[in-house]
């Protein structure tokens, strides 16, 4: 997970911190110090530490401060604050163009993810935005390249425009007359990387900028590279002028130093991060949301959002009735695990929630062999055992299980998880759980009306 080792750093630093009734000016700078040695072992920049820790001593030494009732939590929104700051403020968005198409430009070296990532942002604004983007693919050097894009754009229903090795140039100017004329408003540019920096590369890239003028050149960087990651942003960005950066594989970088330091050194904001590698693992960089979640504040707009992708507003009004008239059945059980699943992995949903320990459930993820065992057992029921579950005596559970392919135990396993989730519905009042639910459905499934259920 971003930042995992960070955030329990700077967790136990602040730990000591809410100890104390009054801070001493000696207790803020032994708070710093640890501090800045929690970011340099994060791998961020040297200056960016020395610069962001100058910053919070300043502002943490001043009589707002050592004055206040409650020191420890006015440090803690102070560097909650020049976090937010060093990565960017607040959310960068594509630059669109005047008139359709818009076409982004994507660079970056080889293994950063360029490609894959490239479909997945052409998801994104998709799914969120209401675009009809194109895929072109301009990488004619690196083998499969273009069978990659190709792949990926089906897996997500996205056309890809090629036209096998010819000049990139040509390639770029004719995807763009090509959405033109088919309707498309956004076009992506999945151009050629290299394992390093050279120019036959950065003259590559800048014949394609010259030809088409791209509204916007996202650099794809690794965020496992660290400060190399940090490095080639600067050496693009020298070279063409980028606007934005893509920051991809965050989750599997524990320290997050590229993460803090991209938008100081380079002044280019992240505007998106690759959270996984699933194609719908892709999500704005909100810097304010990272740095509550490095904090421990929790993230719960995104979490929200997330909840709105996966939860369908009509499904859940149904799930609603069928709850006030306690007609909650297994069917309807398996389509809330499946949409739960559509959420991700379980440590990156509850790293999002204020208050809870993430690394304690570190490494928990929906069980997709449980689901698929869930789904083959109710699949393998008739439609009336599914309405009537208490029918299931011995000889029908025996019957499922071989359908399902699995054993008895698993059969009466499900039973019992679903009789528990029943009793639960029945402990809280009809019109309160249909409230939560109907709220849900607007605000993010059962996500969306937890309020209304322990508020």
């Amino acid at each position: 997970m971003a930042f995992e080792n960070l955030a329990d750093k700077l967790s136990a630093t602040f730990k000591k911190l809410r100890g104390k009734g009054r801070l001493s000016p000696a207790d803020i700078k032994e708070a710093m110090r640890e501090v800045r040695l929690a970011l340099l072992e994060a791998d961020v920049n040297f200056k960016v530490v020395k610069d962001f820790v100058k910053t919070v001593s300043e502002r943490a030494s001043g009589a707002d401060v050592l004055e206040s009732l409650t020191p420890a939590q006015m440090v803690i929104k102070i560097v909650n604050e020049e976090l937010t700051a060093l990565m960017g403020s607040e959310n960068a968005k594509i630059n669109m163009g005047s008139k359709p198409p818009t076409v982004v430009m994507m660079v970056g070296l080889q293994g950063a993810g360029k490609t894959t990532n490239c479909a997945k942002l052409a998801g994104l604004m998709r799914s969120q935005n209401g675009k009809r983007p194109l895929l072109a693919a301009c990488d004619i050097y690196r083998p499969a390249a273009i069978q990659q894009l190709e792949t990926v754009g089906r897996q997500l229903n996205i056309p890809v425009f090629q036209m096998g090795q010819s000049d990139p140039v040509d390639i770029a100017k004719a995807a763009i007359a090509h959405a033109k004329k088919h309707g498309n408003d956004m076009v992506f540019l999945d151009t050629a990387g290299r394992l390093h920096i050279d120019e036959a590369l950065m003259t590559e890239l800048k014949q394609v900028k010259a030809a088409v003028e791209p509204d916007e050149i996202l650099l794809v960087v690794d965020a496992m590279t660290g400060q190399d990651a940090v490095s080639a942003a600067s050496a693009f960005d020298e070279a063409l002028g980028i606007d934005g950066i893509l920051l991809t594989k965050t989750d599997g970088d524990a320290r997050g130093g590229a993460a803090l330091s991209v938008k100081a050194v380079t002044g280019k904001p992240i505007k998106f991060i690759g959270t996984g590698e699933k194609l719908e693992q892709i999500e704005p960089f909100h810097p304010d949301r990272m740095a509550s979640r490095i904090l421990g504040m929790g993230d719960v707009l995104t979490l929200i959002e997330k909840a709105e992708q996966a939860f369908d507003e009509k499904k859940a009004e149904e799930m609603a009735k069928k709850l006030e008239q306690n007609k909650f059945t297994l069917t309807d059980y398996y389509d809330q695990l499946v949409q739960l699943r559509g959420m991700g992995g379980m440590d990156e949903i509850m790293g999002m929630i204020p208050g809870l320990n993430a690394k304690a459930l570190q490494g928990a993820t929906v069980d997709e062999d449980a689901l698929n065992r869930t789904e083959a057992i109710i699949l393998s029921m008739t439609p009336y055992e599914r309405d009537n579950p208490s029918c299931l005596g011995s000889s029908r559970k025996k019957r499922i299980a071989r359908g399902a392919g699995t054993e008895v135990v698993e059969v009466n396993r499900l039973l019992k998880q679903f009789d528990a989730m029943q009793n639960m519905a029945k402990q809280m009042s009809g019109k309160k759980m249909s409230k939560a639910m109907k709220r849900g459905g607007k605000k993010g499934g059962m996500f969306g009306g937890l309020g209304d259920l322990f508020g």
